[in-house]
């Protein structure tokens, strides 16, 4: 099919996906809610358009939608969710959840290493696999795409010098595990309370209600206003040539600069315009989704499960050491893990107001992905 094809046929998947899961989020049912309960609603948005291209057998990874979601579709949401923060809310960000989630890339740099000292110790032929034929080349960009995004990963897939077939492979492996981890970190912070209840750890957060508009202006006007802004921005941005990272953390500057230096911003109408923006983001990355071209050693595989989970426990002893409300963890693990997209969508489930601050840490995680990845290079060179 020709990109022209694959497009108009991309485009009506997004748009069912993006209308059912605003559809189902809404309805009132007994048994609708009780499913929700355990899948959530914007879950689907990975599902529907996972399941139609397993069904129909069209491979719609490399859709134009992919280019237009990151040039403009996330930078986008990423504007209207800053601009929905007000400066009170940041007291909520403090030095703890930011220990917690370092602690979370600290491990997914350095835990590899020493996995595969470990499975090493047990069956010198893993020692071989990992070093000798160098299928460590393979977990080093694993630590750029969970950290710092798509471009930490092909930046460091260049510097370890992974071969194509297998950072192919890694690819596959990477994007179930994340899909998967994503459905996990959304029941994990919805159920996050009775940790805090067994921990004796406080588990209210110190929210600082989204403003709401109180002028004497009408509120359309101040919605025309808020939107046409956005817009205004949206399109002088397209005159600029910049980085995807620094488009990410110029766009968020903007965004709190105009949440809070403007009396006629609406923060509400931003913060749902921002949800439907991620559900947007997340049904065109459904499109990518593919559970068919996976060819790697099982060793490999159990390694990096493994990793995943002990990232994830290192992360819930931490906020259990510092008495942090254990919804940190998920929010922290996703803004590792997921990123600038899944991260707020994740954080949503628990408390929307909290979604910028999701963000924040997603940004952090996009600065410093490749700079861990480096070490990760060397702790393995070391071997």
């Amino acid at each position: 099919m020709s990109n022209i094809s694959l497009l108009w046929t991309a485009t009506p998947v997004v748009l069912v996906t993006v209308l059912f899961v605003l559809w189902i989020g809404k309805v009132n049912n007994r048994w609708v809610k009780l499913v929700l309960d355990w899948f959530p609603a914007i879950l689907f948005a990975y599902v529907l358009p996972a399941a139609f291209t397993h069904i129909s057998g069209i491979d719609l990874s490399k859709v134009l939608l992919h280019n237009l979601s990151k040039s403009w579709i996330i930078p986008f949401a990423i504007l209207t969710v800053m601009s929905a923060l007000h400066l009170k809310q940041l007291k909520i960000v403090g030095v703890k959840p930011i220990i917690v989630f370092g602690v979370g890339s600290l491990v997914i740099a350095t835990l590899p290493v020493l996995l595969v000292i470990f499975f090493g110790v047990f069956n010198e032929s893993n020692t071989v696999l990992f070093i000798a034929e160098g299928y460590w080349k393979g977990l080093v960009p694993i630590v750029g795409g969970w950290i710092g995004g798509s471009t930490s990963q092909l930046v460091l897939k260049e510097l370890a010098e992974t071969p194509e077939a297998l950072f192919l492979s890694i690819l596959v492996l990477d994007n179930i595990l994340v899909n998967i981890w994503t459905i996990l970190m959304f029941q994990f912070i919805k159920r996050s309370n009775r940790l805090n209840e067994l921990w004796g750890i406080d588990s209210n957060f110190p929210i600082v209600e989204t403003p709401q508009y109180s002028g004497n202006n009408q509120l359309w006007v101040v919605n025309i206003l808020t939107v046409g802004t956005i817009l205004l921005i949206m399109f002088l941005t397209s005159f600029v040539s910049m980085s995807f990272l620094a488009n990410v953390v110029v766009l968020s500057i903007v965004g709190l600069v105009l949440g809070n230096i403007m009396p006629i911003w609406n923060h509400k109408l931003v913060l749902k315009i921002a949800g439907f923006s991620i559900v947007l983001i997340m049904s065109i990355l459904g499109l990518k989704l593919n559970f068919d071209s996976l060819s790697l050693p099982v060793i490999l595989i159990v390694l990096v499960v493994l990793w995943l989970a002990l990232h994830f426990l290192a992360m819930i002893l931490t906020a259990r050491l510092l008495k942090i409300n254990m919804a940190w963890v998920a929010i922290g693990s996703m803004a590792n893990l997921g990123g600038i997209s899944t991260a707020p969508a994740v954080t949503s489930a628990y408390k929307k107001e909290l979604m910028p601050h999701a963000i924040v840490l997603a940004i952090l995680s996009m600065v410093t992905g490749t700079g861990w990845g480096m070490l990760t290079i060397f702790l393995f060179r070391l071997l």
